[in-house]
């Protein structure tokens, strides 16, 4: 299988290009709109055909290419049951699976940092691997004070869902802000200071706690990911 991990540095923003050797059908999870001709340079290169773009929430940080990736490759977007956005062609429940090529993209419902948040599990050439969008960073969570976000709903989403997958798994985050690019389930389990607390109660504690600033972008970000990032197609479109 391919896979390509991409950074945007102005938002700390990881997107991940999978693709299947054999068809050469690929999925974008979490494209960042000013990131197009990079996609479109690498889908050239790689011969992949873009089945879909998937966003694992409505991001408050950066504006989707979700919208951009539909007009310019006809990929279809995909959002989490849940999510209130418009434009998205498809809503996936829990459990399903998102196929590519010979590949399925596990879908699981990780709300608590949006309501709308959800993760993809998936095995490859003997690989587990799960991208957790914003619901469990390497060595950190996602913060829950917006867009109807929920810290015990998290608490829960990150111990009855992500830490049950095996140990081994390994985490691909939507962000990380100290030059990590990747974990393992069992490594933050043990090393995450998020999860050392004692029970839902300390973490719903721990978090509403954290005043963290609002992100840079979200006055711009969270009406444009609404409509699949729709408006800021035309520029982008390659």
């Amino acid at each position: 299988m391919i896979l390509r991990q991409l950074f945007d540095h102005e938002t700390w923003t990881y997107t991940y290009l999978l693709g299947d050797e054999q068809s050469r059908e690929a999925v974008i999870i979490d494209p960042v709109v000013e990131k197009m001709p990079l996609y479109v340079q690498l889908l050239k290169e790689l011969d992949l055909k873009l089945k879909f773009g998937i966003d694992t929430h409505v991001h408050a940080d950066h504006v989707t290419g979700l919208g951009a990736l539909r007009e310019t490759f006809g990929a279809r977007s995909i959002h989490g049951a849940g999510s209130s956005a418009s434009g998205i062609d498809q809503f996936v429940n829990d459990g399903e699976a998102i196929e590519f090529g010979g590949h399925a993209l596990k879908a699981i419902a990780t709300p608590g940092h949006t309501d709308d948040s959800f993760s993809f599990f998936l095995e490859a050439d003997g690989k587990a691997m799960v991208f957790t969008g914003d619901t469990l960073l390497i060595r950190g969570s996602g913060r829950t004070d917006f867009q109807n976000g929920d810290a015990g709903v998290q608490y829960d989403s990150i111990h009855q869902k992500l830490l049950t997958l095996p140990d081994d798994t390994v985490v691909y985050p939507g962000h990380d802000y100290r030059g990590m690019n990747e974990s393992r389930i069992a490594e933050e389990r043990r090393f995450n200071p998020r999860l050392q607390v004692n029970n839902r109660a300390e973490y719903i504690e721990l978090m509403a706690n954290l005043k963290l600033a609002n992100p840079k972008f979200m006055d711009v970000a969270v009406p444009a990911n609404l409509s699949a990032g729709v408006t800021y197609t035309a520029e982008y479109q390659i």
